[in-house]
């Protein structure tokens, strides 16, 4: 295990190390000026090549890159070009919002998913499985940003029963949790249900039932362990679709984490706060797809880590 886990890490320090080149390099080549963002519409273009000068944006693309690199390494992921405050500072006021909405994101896309899922396999190809798969369909094709207005305008505006946007209470988490969730709760649903459908089958099952056990141990102790792998490595990959998705819902509900963040440096060209963004983002990605490796093995030995 030890040497799999130091393999995956320098594995991940590999991808992280093209994430950031790629980024850069996307930004390099974006036609907006930083420095005419900064020196305001009304600046001359002395002061807008002095302000070049000053933020280095005159060097070449390798040297730009390798210098911002060299100050990553010592955790310095440079300052804002408009807020004129620390990368590092603005993200870390920002996070703790965007985790609490993720994890709480992941939770009702378990819940709900996991919940389809089980009981659409056990009413394989009856109404109830029809039903469930539908609802799964609609979840998975429905855009973001429909379903959170949907659900404002439901249970905010007409039943007045959820705030309408906002942070600091668990009222204002429900909204955005579930909108979030709801795309993933259908593709678990739908892996779930394939997953059960098949191990239900397997002759371990079969010689279960044999022994007289119930349907209840059978399901708990045998079949769900099992039929849940699949459902594991997709949480990790789950983090990254978060990471994509959270700038919508973020704008809709006006919840301050790093997705909102990133919109309003993406519309600045604030380039320091969105490769900052970014490299948390991809950091969060490998280290939740690593995770999702190293707990596999522990929940079936049968899977062995090389």
């Amino acid at each position: 295990m030890s040497g799999y886990l130091v393999r995956r890490l320098i594995e991940s320090a590999l991808i992280l190390l093209g994430i950031t080149f790629v980024t850069f390099v996307l930004l390099y080549m974006v036609p907006a000026d930083p420095a005419r963002q900064i020196a305001g519409r009304s600046a001359t273009a002395e002061t807008v090549a002095n302000i070049r000068d000053q933020l280095g944006l005159n060097d070449p693309l390798f040297v730009q890159y390798f210098r911002y690199l060299g100050n990553l390494l010592q955790g310095d992921m440079g300052r804002s070009y408009l807020q004129r405050a620390e990368v590092a500072d603005l993200i870390a006021a920002r996070l703790p919002a965007s985790l609490l909405l993720m994890v709480s994101a992941i939770v009702t896309e378990l819940i709900l998913g996991l919940t389809i899922g089980v009981v659409a396999a056990l009413r394989r190809n009856r109404p109830a499985d029809h039903t469930l798969m539908i609802f799964s369909f609609v979840s998975i094709s429905a855009p973001q940003f429909v379903i959170g207005i949907l659900l404002l305008y439901v249970f905010s505006v007409q039943f007045g029963w959820l705030p309408i946007g906002g942070y600091g209470t668990f009222a204002h988490l429900i909204l955005p949790s579930i909108t979030l969730g709801f795309l993933g709760a259908g593709w678990y649903s739908r892996m779930m249900r394939s997953s059960m459908i098949d191990v239900l089958e397997q002759d371990f099952v079969r010689t279960a039932r044999a022994k007289g056990l119930s349907r209840l141990h059978i399901i708990t102790r045998h079949v769900m362990p099992n039929a849940i792998l699949p459902v594991i490595a997709m949480i990790g990959i789950d983090i990254g679709l978060f990471m994509s998705g959270i700038v919508v819902v973020e704008s809709v509900f006006g919840w301050p984490g790093i997705g909102q963040l990133a919109w309003q440096a993406i519309q600045r060209v604030d380039i320091p706060v969105i490769m900052g963004v970014t490299m948390v983002s991809a950091t969060a990605i490998v280290l939740g797809n690593l995770i999702a490796d190293l707990v596999a093995p522990l929940i079936d030995p049968r899977i062995k880590t090389k």
